[in-house]
């Protein structure tokens, strides 16, 4: 039998998009801190610590979006913890920072930080819209991730992730990784350019990139066959 399969969701939406791509998988889904019934824990690393801790020994563990970026640190911070990692529009970097160009520009993270706190309903639409834009199935994948998408946790919680957003920056841990990675990123990611996939894929010693062609930024709704197949391989090889 495959090692059990992990999976951390991504910001704001919760688990509810990310059943699917578990079930059947021997697989379960950790809610982020602040999200479910899991207390916030504002400090990125000791989220990663608290999360490597619950994690079944030689686990899959596998993240989407900020899940990625946290599930890249657990694996970097506990080696022993984690069998393979697997990052689904990931990136070491959500913002630009010297050196890192293929990423969101920090001004536009700050402005959308600032529509969040006013009206998260409001901004959300857009938000899960624009990340699906360059998607071949751009409007059935929003369609379906707004409707999946768990209650909407506290405004405090939504305010650490986008703060893990601008401050993160997992460079210098990715080299880390001692666990075989597989990266599987939309080839027309908005959110996450695919620039920044494939430069984080050099940093991580022997990781595996798979480019999901006509894909945006949420791959498991997209083709969900596709992903599932990419998954499972992995898991086997």
């Amino acid at each position: 039998m495959n090692a059990p399969l992990v999976f951390l969701p991504g910001w704001c939406l919760g688990r509810g998009p990310l059943t699917a791509a578990v079930d059947g998988k021997n697989g379960q889904i950790f809610d982020l801190p602040g999200y479910g019934a899991a207390p916030l824990i504002a400090d990125f690393d000791a989220a990663a610590d608290d999360i490597a801790g619950r994690l079944p020994a030689g686990c899959t563990l596998a993240g989407w979006s900020l899940g990625a970026q946290l599930a890249l640190a657990v694996a970097a911070r506990h080696p022993d913890q984690v069998g393979k990692l697997v990052l689904v529009a990931g990136t070491a970097s959500f913002v630009q920072r010297d050196g890192w160009p293929q990423a969101m520009a920090p001004a536009m993270l700050a402005e959308f930080a600032a529509g969040v706190a006013a009206d998260i309903e409001a901004m959300l639409p857009r938000f899960v819209g624009g990340f699906n834009r360059g998607d071949a199935r751009a409007k059935a994948v929003t369609a379906e991730l707004l409707q999946l998408a768990d209650p909407r946790p506290a405004g405090e919680t939504l305010a650490a992730g986008l703060a893990w957003l601008r401050d993160v920056d997992l460079r210098p841990q990715a080299p880390r990784v001692r666990a075989p990675t597989l990266l599987i990123h939309g080839a027309a990611d908005p959110l996450m350019p695919l620039a920044g996939a494939q430069a984080l894929a050099a940093l991580i010693p022997g990781a595996r990139l798979e480019i999901m062609a006509d894909c945006a930024h949420a791959p498991f709704i997209s083709q969900p066959a596709a992903f599932s197949a990419l998954v499972d391989a992995f898991r086997n090889d």
